[in-house]
C-alpha cells in the first residue's frame, strides 16, 4: 500500500500541466491539487479507492507544519460556472508517519472550470477556508 500511495504522489508530480499549489495560514502548508481521474495509472487509483473515468476530478489535499504531515478534517465544494455546486467527501490516505493525504472525487460534464472552496482544520487548531479555480478537461 505504502508504494501505491508513493506511486500516486508521484504520478501527481510529474504531470507538467498541473503545478501543485500552496496555502499558508501561520505555521500551517496546505499543499493542493486537483486534476483529472484519468491521469492515474490502473493500479494506482485502485489502491487509493479511486473511480478513473474521463468525466471524473480527484482533488488532493495535504496538511504540513514543520515540513512534518498534520491530520486535519477537510470539508469542502465544488461549484461550476452555472452555480451547480457538489459537497466534496475526502477520505484520509496515510502513509505512517511520513506522509497524510485528503482526497474526493467529483465529476465534471465537459470542458468547464470549477471553483473550489475548502475548509481545513489541523488538529488542535482552528478551521480555515481559501477557495482555487481549476479548468477541466474530459479524455478523449
Amino acid at each position: 500500500m505504502k508504494r501505491m500511495l508513493i506511486g500516486l504522489l508521484a504520478a501527481l508530480l510529474t504531470l507538467p500541466a498541473l503545478a501543485e499549489r500552496k496555502h499558508s495560514v501561520g505555521e500551517y502548508d496546505i499543499h493542493y491539487i486537483a486534476f483529472n481521474s484519468g491521469f492515474l495509472q490502473p493500479d494506482i487509483a485502485a489502491a487509493a479507492g479511486l473511480v478513473r473515468s474521463k468525466t471524473q476530478g480527484v482533488v488532493n489535499v495535504s496538511v504540513v507544519k514543520d515540513g512534518k504531515p498534520v491530520a486535519a478534517q477537510v470539508s469542502g465544494q465544488v461549484k461550476n460556472l452555472l452555480g451547480q455546486d457538489r459537497q466534496l467527501t475526502f477520505k484520509q490516505l496515510k502513509e505512517g508517519d511520513e506522509a497524510i493525504y485528503y482526497l474526493a472525487q467529483f465529476p465534471f460534464d465537459s470542458q468547464e472550470t470549477l471553483r473550489f472552496r475548502l475548509t481545513v482544520q489541523p488538529t488542535g487548531a482552528q478551521p480555515f477556508s481559501f477557495e482555487f479555480n481549476q479548468e477541466f478537461f474530459p479524455d478523449q
